[in-house]
């Protein structure tokens, strides 16, 4: 009996540095059914030079076990393991003819449905609405791609794509001769954040354009007949690969009017208050930045489940900002401000000299001060957060010392170095990839 091999990956443990745990591999069966196979790490280099996908396979002396109940690949009980006996052969001249692609596609009710639960990694397909990167050239850390697509029910939902899978989709979309239609997606895990669904790139996602499948070329010839004359995603993401220019007034336009999204923007104002309700530093955890809860005898990070963290102290500056079109609210956090006046949060309260008094009560320096009336050229970073009602400030994510232009290597394209761990406002759940090698990822 021969086994088509669909596609295979490497599932790895990013919390231990990448560690390569074992390869998981999706096959059909005699009766048309996706099996999932998985080959342990110590075993991957006896198999991993015949791994063809869409090659057909004869495989004997396998462990049969039930899958796990999380992840799931499939929507059979059961997967193959291979074993120390296990013979995996390429079969050059199969006897019978079997599938060569299979996928397990879902609505936009069924990926709801499965949304936050972690139970499925499903397959989706599309229409490519438009595609939004931060992969610079060279990639540097943080890749992000998005990217807009429209259902078969026409509901429009966002894939989100990071680090060395954004970079290959960019790269991928950069060669095409032809600006593509549309795009299946494989092995996906949907999110709900802030009444909103999210897919989120996994390890085991692979990404196929147009007429790459039979099922996507379905898609495909339907997309031409109808000639929609949508933009296609090919300019767009040239476009959004760099930072663009907004007036305030047109940041507060865009959170209302754009679809969920994360992107960054350059804008140029006039700082006109320093916000002192929320303080200007918090004590933060010195191993994941967020705001510490402080005891009676100790500080506890909820993030960290640590009943004795070690606390740092971090800026967390909140201003309004205006130009001539309108004003809005914007944080700056530690390394925005220790990079814009070259002074540290504990430096800043060891120059107050306040004695006795908790760094969050303390009087705000002069030098934060003395930034009012100061017109200043930043980039500030907008985030699914931005999209909610809870939404009440945007993240800067660079600043420049004076009014003008920031230099090119002081664009940030990749992330920024600014968490908003303080930022209250901020909901917990942002969308995130995911990790199929056991544990939930990002």
């Amino acid at each position: 009996m021969g086994y088509p091999l669909l596609r295979f990956w490497e599932a790895r443990n990013v919390k231990h540095g990448g560690e390569l745990m074992w390869m998981d591999l999706l096959m059909v069966d005699g009766n048309g059914t996706m099996m999932q196979a998985s080959i342990s790490a110590i075993r991957i280099p006896r198999y991993r030079e015949r791994l063809t996908a869409g090659s057909m396979f004869s495989i004997s002396g396998f462990d049969v076990s039930r899958c796990a109940q999380n992840y799931r690949l499939t929507d059979s009980s059961l997967m193959i393991r291979f074993s120390e006996t296990t013979s995996f052969e390429e079969l050059i001249e199969p006897v019978s003819p079997l599938p060569e692609e299979a996928f397990r596609f879902r609505n936009q009710t069924e990926l709801i449905g499965l949304a936050n639960t972690n139970t499925q990694l499903p397959d989706v397909m599309g229409e490519i609405l438009g595609v939004k990167s931060t992969v610079s050239d060279p990639p540097e850390d943080k890749n992000h791609v998005m990217v807009t697509m429209k259902l078969d029910s026409d509901d429009t939902v966002i894939l989100s794509l990071f680090d060395s899978q954004a970079v290959a989709f960019h790269r991928q979309l950069e060669a095409l001769r032809a600006d593509p239609k549309v795009i299946v997606a494989t092995s996906i895990n949907p999110k709900m954040v802030g009444g909103r669904l999210f897919l989120n790139a996994t390890s085991g996602t692979h990404v196929f354009f147009d007429k790459k499948t039979r099922a996507g070329s379905g898609r495909f010839y339907e997309l031409v007949a109808r000639d929609t004359g949508l933009q296609s995603a090919a300019p767009l993401l040239r476009s959004y690969a760099k930072v663009e220019t907004m007036t305030i007034a047109e940041l507060n336009s865009f959170i209302v009017t754009a679809p969920s999204q994360e992107i960054d923007f350059l804008c140029t104002g006039r700082v006109v208050n320093v916000g002192i309700e929320k303080g200007w530093c918090y004590v933060a955890c010195s191993k994941c930045s967020k705001k510490l809860l402080r005891t009676v005898s100790a500080f506890t990070c909820g993030r960290c489940n640590n009943t004795h963290a070690v606390g740092t102290l971090r800026y967390r500056v909140e201003m309004a900002i205006s130009d001539d079109s309108a004003e809005g609210t914007f944080v700056g956090f530690d390394g925005v401000m220790t990079k814009l006046h070259s002074i540290r949060a504990s430096e800043a309260l060891q120059m107050l000299a306040e004695d006795g008094v908790n760094p969050e009560d303390s009087m705000i320096p002069q030098f934060i001060s003395e930034m009012v009336g100061v017109t200043y050229t930043f980039q500030v970073r907008v985030t699914a957060y931005n999209f909610t009602g809870h939404h009440k400030t945007f993240t800067i994510t660079r600043i420049a010392e004076v009014h003008g232009r920031l230099p090119v290597h002081d664009v940030d394209i990749s992330g920024g170095d600014d968490d908003g761990a303080d930022d209250d406002d901020k909901p917990s759940g942002e969308p995130a990839p995911d990790n199929i090698g056991g544990e939930g990822y990002w």
